[in-house]
């Protein structure tokens, strides 16, 4: 058998418990796509050619707050900007004779969970393989939103609504696993939901676009922490 069929075959076969868990996140998004006015085309084309959850759900935020163009550009920026470091890290994985092509191919289809199972790939890491991973999730992830726009369509009011606390339980899952143990983290996180709540209530910042607020506390306070409490190279090793 060919060895770059093998490899794909190998990447949908790591690719499928990824497609599903997509599927229940993004079916939570499309139920909040419905609600921030896109139809289904949007919403589906929106999943197909982004990829990036945390991302999505920001745009949504801000599309709903009628934020502008640059603020969501800006704040996409920000948010995604770690899948520069990803990109960097898969580059000494894979070839050095990879073309480029095939690195941006790649590059369309990195998300924290096809990076993880790029990563634990022994070896040099085949595109072909990044490939079979990718042609599952994505279509997962696509999928998820359909169910959650055409439930949003069907499902009343009241239920889209109850269902669309999903999101803050999501949030809640990824943020907690990693702060436990880590008193740098959660203190950040806490500073995070103080600092938030004070720039939703304050007279002044109150004003402030929902894009522009993402956007300074983003910076304000990863660049705080950053320079106050920089992360060792042997903790990124051991990571």
């Amino acid at each position: 058998m060919n060895s770059n069929i093998k490899e794909w075959k190998r990447g949908v076969k790591d690719g499928i418990p990824i497609a599903l868990g997509y599927l229940a996140v993004s079916f939570t998004f499309g139920i909040i796509a419905k609600q921030a006015g896109l139809n289904p085309y949007e919403a589906i084309f929106m999943s197909a050619t982004n990829l990036t959850s945390a991302g999505q759900f920001a745009g949504l935020t801000l599309i709903a707050a009628m934020a502008t163009m640059v603020e969501i550009a800006v704040t996409q920026l920000i948010i995604n900007s770690r899948y520069i470091l990803m990109s960097f890290a898969l580059s000494q994985k894979i070839d050095s004779n990879t073309s480029l092509f095939h690195r941006m191919l790649m590059a369309y289809g990195i998300t924290d969970e096809v990076f993880g199972a790029s990563m634990a790939t022994k070896g040099k890491l085949s595109p072909y393989y990044v490939y079979g991973l990718v042609s599952v999730a994505m279509p997962g992830w696509a999928l998820g939103t359909f169910l959650g726009v055409v439930s949003g369509n069907i499902l009343p009011s009241r239920a889209t609504s109850a269902l669309s606390i999903a999101l803050y339980g999501m949030l809640i899952a990824v943020i907690i696993p990693p702060s436990k143990g880590n008193k740098l983290l959660s203190g950040v996180i806490l500073v995070s939901m103080v600092a938030s709540l004070l720039f939703a209530k304050l007279p002044v910042l109150h004003t402030i676009s929902s894009g522009v607020k993402i956007i300074v506390l983003t910076i304000v306070i990863a660049g705080i922490a950053a320079a106050l409490f920089p992360v060792k190279e042997e903790a990124i090793h051991e990571g």
